[in-house]
């Protein structure tokens, strides 16, 4: 990977909320530096990617299901995080592991890889092409709101791009650094988003995006979480947002996004997280952040 960019700074405005990440690393265990962990999330993620890619079956099959009937798992989001914890367990052994389909590792260095062996599983199951392997190490507790992101890598599987970053070091696509830019307004900002799979959750998400539809260019649902904080950062989506991510959806794209220059944050002051996530260049964010506060996007009124 060629040498990092210096981060860029995203706005002599932070606007009203904190940006989800820090802005200086925690101490580190001795021997290890944000540069190796980078370095070890990209070829983690790309490892992996080759996996999902070259395993994928002509036909693929729900194996379980999750927190809906429509949330599926199939065999290679199992396999490829079983790939992910076994190299980790060789690299990294007294790290925590925040994996999507298994157990909880609780490590020992203050360290904890959050690890989505398959972000977009509907995608990968219909063939759509738009499912990503994501990798990140934070420290701190293992809870978006709380963590301070170090590094990650967000492969994605199809078209083999990659992203990374490294908290302080800045962000890249394949080698190449990335500055997020951002429409003049609101009215031409290209927006991402994605829903839930419960059916309450999805009907208080449609009623969002009708008020959020007439106020933008446009809208994609592309179904990677991950990628789609990745691609704010490389200025295909001038902004995102999205509730009910969990930690292994936007652990490595939330720190791209961030480290590429772009805001990331969650409503009414408070960090980017489960509740919202709201992503995007100064000062249009701040925008669509209003608009989603006044929308009620978080459920807060509802006190949900």
């Amino acid at each position: 990977m060629s040498s990092p960019a210096p981060r860029p700074n995203p706005s002599t405005d932070p606007g009203p909320g904190p940006d989800s990440l820090a802005d200086a690393a925690p101490p580190l265990p001795a021997g290890t530096t944000v540069a190796g962990l980078r370095d070890l999330a990209v070829s983690l993620a790309t490892e992996a990617g080759e996996l999902v890619r070259t395993g994928r079956p002509a036909r693929v099959t729900v194996a379980a299901t999750k927190s809906s009937d429509v949330d599926p798992v199939t065999a290679m989001d199992r396999a490829s995080e079983a790939l992910l914890r076994r190299r980790l367990a060789e690299e990294r052994p007294e790290d925590g592991i925040l994996g999507e389909e298994g157990d909880d590792v609780v490590g020992t260095s203050g360290l904890t890889w959050v690890l989505d062996p398959v972000d977009g599983t509907v995608n990968y199951l219909y063939g759509v092409a738009s499912y990503a392997v994501s990798v990140a190490v934070v420290a701190g507790p293992p809870e978006p709101e709380r963590w301070t992101a170090l590094a990650g890598a967000v492969h994605s599987v199809v078209d083999g791009r990659t992203w990374s970053a490294g908290l302080g070091e800045g962000a890249a696509r394949d080698g190449e650094p990335l500055a997020a830019g951002g429409a003049a307004s609101l009215a031409t900002s290209l927006v991402g988003t994605g829903f839930g799979y419960a059916a309450e959750r999805r009907a208080a998400q449609a009623r969002v995006l009708a008020a959020v539809l007439p106020r933008v260019r446009d809208i994609r649902r592309l179904g990677s979480a991950a990628i789609d904080l990745c691609l704010v950062a490389d200025g295909a989506l001038d902004l995102y947002y999205e509730r009910g991510l969990n930690p292994w959806d936007m652990a490595a794209g939330a720190l791209v996004a961030a480290e590429s220059g772009a805001v990331v944050t969650g409503l009414r002051g408070r960090r980017a997280g489960t509740a919202m996530t709201v992503v995007g260049a100064a000062p249009v964010v701040h925008d669509l952040v209003a608009l989603l506060e006044e929308a009620d996007a978080d459920g807060a009124a509802e006190g949900a």
